[in-house]
């Protein structure tokens, strides 16, 4: 069983090619269009993990419009560094600089143009599990 995230986005092709360009998604399957032609279904793979996305009409807005983020996605990649040079090269807001954190990850925050923030990561160390100690029963 997996969980597939569902963007909303005012411009679904522009997502397109901004995920494409600076996360490196790349689309799965052929985009729907709407009565105007413009793109307003898509879905998205990195890796094995999938995202959809969708035009959610005219009373909608976005993280970016709201000024404030409405949710963040984390996503695991297995260079988060190279990976951040990626996102930052094509223009991605930068939320935060690789740094690793107490849990084992190395991460770094983005947002894409309308707003979504994305949480890139890799593992550098498994934490160290804080099991108890068997008692025997007697």
């Amino acid at each position: 069983m997996g969980i597939t995230p569902y963007l909303l986005y005012e411009d679904v092709g522009g997502a397109l090619k901004f995920l494409a360009k600076a996360f490196g998604f790349r689309k799965h399957g052929p985009p729907m269009r709407g009565p105007d032609r413009k793109i307003n279904h898509a879905a998205m793979r990195l890796g094995d993990a999938m995202i959809m996305m969708g035009c959610p009409g005219t009373g909608y807005r976005n993280p970016k419009r709201l000024g404030q983020a409405t949710q963040s996605l984390y996503v695991n990649v297995e260079d988060v560094d190279k990976h951040f040079e990626r996102a930052r090269k094509a223009g991605a807001a930068i939320l935060e600089e690789p740094a690793d954190t107490f849990y084992g990850h190395r991460r770094y925050g983005a947002e894409d143009p309308e707003g979504h923030q994305w949480y890139f990561a890799q593992e550098i160390q498994r934490p160290k599990s804080k099991r108890r100690p068997r008692v025997k029963k007697v």
